[in-house]
């Protein structure tokens, strides 16, 4: 462990030796030329024909921990995000309802960090190594978008990181709090000449508000960039994770919650003695990325990466399969080109790509006793699965005010399983899915800062390897399992007043065949295509500036998110349900006052509508209200250093309600209680 920590500081001292954005909007002008990236083809937002959300740095960063994404997207709506506590778990996050039906981490969403896929072939992805302490922007595509990004796409998460250009100097942040809370970080950048650099390096300690929750992390985020020339550049990119303590505490009955709030998972359903459950994580990952805006008459850009993972996770039940883990090989590479061009006097702005990638997991699994050690292996295979995509996307002006968009895709999806462990069988097998995917949108730019837009897609979404678990026993593919379809259609309006009011409002409808579907047998989760599901509803994110120092800004979702034919595995019939782990309205306010120099005060509100926790919706989880709080100060010590002071407040009225919601669990085990009233405080110093 020593030797991986000491890896972080000594890369972090390497790439710092060589030398020594997101400002909020608030001018018509500025709101005129933001320019949003992650639809592939770079547009200002007005001329975008589909709901985009961008998080600056202001949001992510000011005042909060900056521990887990659910700090930032909160003002996004259309995204509700769970499991904030529960590091073994990880955050569960769902857009428009994908990605709901989640155990753990993160389903069909595709997750971006500078440009790097953090999701894999199969369509799972991990968020654990995101950096928030030197994000610069988040955008979030907020509904189904394979066109753009292939597999698992059900929504995009794009971070992006400094690279130094613009932010020079060092801050150190030191941060503490309730529950055992702990946290330091190091950022550094700058330029010289031809070349800019960013590190970024932090440390979390926490001890968790129930039992056996505690948490430690290391992460480090570092970009090198070299100007080749004026329109060519060379940026290379390292993101380490050392994780060697997430502990799980396991899910709850309501009885037991009523009990302890802060107990574990017990003997009523694993043994007479608490097994220490919870996973370790040591990850790797080098990008490469190129780009050259005069490649000929348009833009290239290429990128490639190559990650390493090292998982394993200890299962809160004894058994002979309650150890698994694996080592990940995960790589790729795409090329893009850009242009600009006429078609019969229209400009026509246009993308075209391909993107490959490999992924190769070495699975182990064992059985263990209360006290560690380990029995017999229970499994052992090699699972790779390969992707390749091949996009084109192009926006054709018909006038100064409206704009065609049109885009198509076509992927290959292959997973194969080679089976190493003989006793039960020969368990390996492949399957093999080609899809096509398309998207159609019209911008009408009615006023300079105000656009109306319409648009539709098609989307995919392939079970994951986990979720090809046979039910009938041992490994292989379940074959009655089938990649979940999608059409989605929008309408929406964006705009920005002279008096400081912006707008975005968008309705959506996504039908979606052959849903995805957990249901558990003995404990252990299996899936299976659900039929047909429903998702309509209304987003609304408003922000206005009603005075020089108080901003408000405010997210609303009202959604419909039911099953419109379901039968399940043992015949149970639930047409017109509602789908588990879905709140159907969430609002979001934040109420900003900022003084001089860096003072400034945050009273945020959130209220989170009642869900149903299983298929068959007997099991109710009740809505809440929470309020943050949180401020801080600053001084100019000097011309290039500055010291501030923040704290803050979670939960102020200690308000019980549930952290995460664990969808069709075992034994009733459906609730993760979250803390009640918490606090933290930091100091940050700049120089």
């Amino acid at each position: 462990m020593t030797s991986r920590r000491t890896l972080l500081l000594a890369l972090a001292g390497a790439m710092t030796a060589g030398s020594a954005h997101g400002e909020e909007i608030e001018t018509t002008e500025a709101v005129e030329t933001m320019v949003i990236s992650a639809p592939r083809l770079a547009r200002e937002l007005y001329d975008t024909p589909a709901a985009v959300s961008t998080v600056e740095r202001d949001s992510i960063q000011r005042g909060q921990q900056r521990v887990r994404l659910d700090e930032s997207l909160g003002q996004v709506p259309g995204v509700f995000i769970q499991n904030r506590d529960n590091f073994a778990q990880g955050q569960r996050i769902a857009i428009r309802g994908f990605g709901a039906r989640a155990p753990f981490g993160v389903r069909g969403i595709t997750i971006l960090m500078d440009g790097i896929p953090y999701t894999l072939p199969d369509g799972q992805a991990q968020i654990d190594a995101i950096d928030l302490d030197s994000a610069e922007s988040i955008e979030v595509i907020r509904g189904p978008a394979s066109v753009l990004y292939g597999n698992a796409a059900g929504g995009v998460i794009s971070v992006t990181t400094a690279d130094g250009r613009e932010d020079p100097g060092t801050r150190l942040r030191v941060e503490g709090g309730s529950d055992g809370y702990k946290k330091a970080s190091l950022q550094t950048g700058g330029s010289d000449g031809d070349w800019s650099h960013h590190v970024s390096l932090s440390a979390l300690n926490q001890d968790g508000y129930r039992d056996h929750s505690s948490v430690e992390k290391y992460l480090l985020n570092a970009k090198l960039r070299r100007e080749l020339s004026e329109d060519r550049a060379l940026t290379a990119i390292v993101n380490l994770l050392d994780n060697p303590r997430s502990e799980d505490p396991g899910g709850l009955t309501r009885e037991q919650v009523g009990e302890n709030r802060r107990g574990t998972a017990n003997s009523n359903f694993y043994s007479p003695t608490r097994i220490d459950s919870g996973q370790e994580v040591d990850q790797q990952v080098v990008g490469l990325q190129y780009e050259d805006l005069s490649a000929g008459p348009g833009e290239l850009y290429v990128k490639g990466f190559y990650s390493w993972r090292n998982f394993e996770q200890q299962l809160p039940y004894v058994g002979d399969d309650n150890l698994l883990g694996y080592d990940r090989d995960y790589y790729g590479a795409s090329a893009e080109y850009h242009d600009s061009v006429h078609l019969s006097e229209m400009p026509l702005r246009y993308a075209a790509g391909i993107e490959v990638a490999r992924q190769e997991d070495d699975r182990y699994r064992y059985g263990s006793d209360v006290d560690g050690n380990r029995s017999a292996k229970s499994e052992d295979e090699t699972q790779t699965a390969t992707s390749t995509g091949f996009f084109v996307q192009g926006d054709l002006d018909l006038t100064d005010q409206w704009t065609a968009s049109l885009g198509a895709r076509y992927d290959r999806v292959r997973l194969k399983i080679d089976d190493d462990f003989n006793d039960s069988g020969d368990d390996s097998g492949d399957r093999e899915f080609n899809e096509w995917s398309g998207s159609a949108g019209l911008s009408y730019r009615y006023l300079p800062t105000h656009q109306a837009y319409v648009n539709t897609g098609t989307s995919f979404e392939t079970p994951t390897f986990s979720e090809f678990a046979n039910p009938a026993g041992g490994g292989g593919f379940n074959a009655s399992v089938e990649p979940q379809k999608a059409w989605n259609r929008e309408v929406g309006l964006r705009g920005h007043f002279n008096n400081g009011l912006n707008y975005d409002v968008a309705l959506f409808s996504v039908r979606v065949r052959d849903e995805l579907v957990p249901y558990t047998v003995d404990g252990r989760d299996f899936y299976q295509n659900a039929g047909d599901t429903d998702r309509d509803g209304l987003e609304v994110a408003l922000g206005w500036q009603f005075l020089d120092a108080w901003r408000l800004d405010s997210a609303l979702t009202l959604a419909h998110y039911r099953f419109d034919s379901f039968e399940d595995n043992e015949g149970e019939r639930h047409d017109s349900n509602r789908i588990p782990g879905l709140p159907e309205q969430t609002w979001v306010n934040w109420l900003t006052w900022e003084g001089t120099d860096q003072r400034f005060a945050t009273l945020e509100t959130q209220y989170i509508g009642d869900m149903v926790a299983d298929n068959a919706n007997d099991v109710d989880v009740d809505s809440y209200w929470l309020i943050n709080l949180r401020a801080g100060e600053g001084w100019q010590l000097g011309n290039d250093t500055s010291l501030n002071l923040y704290a803050g407040i979670r939960n102020l009225f200690d308000r019980e309600h549930f952290a995460n919601t664990r969808i069709n669990a075992s034994n009733d085990r459906y609730f993760e209680p979250a803390p009640g009233r918490t606090f933290y405080a930091g100091v940050e110093f700049g120089f």
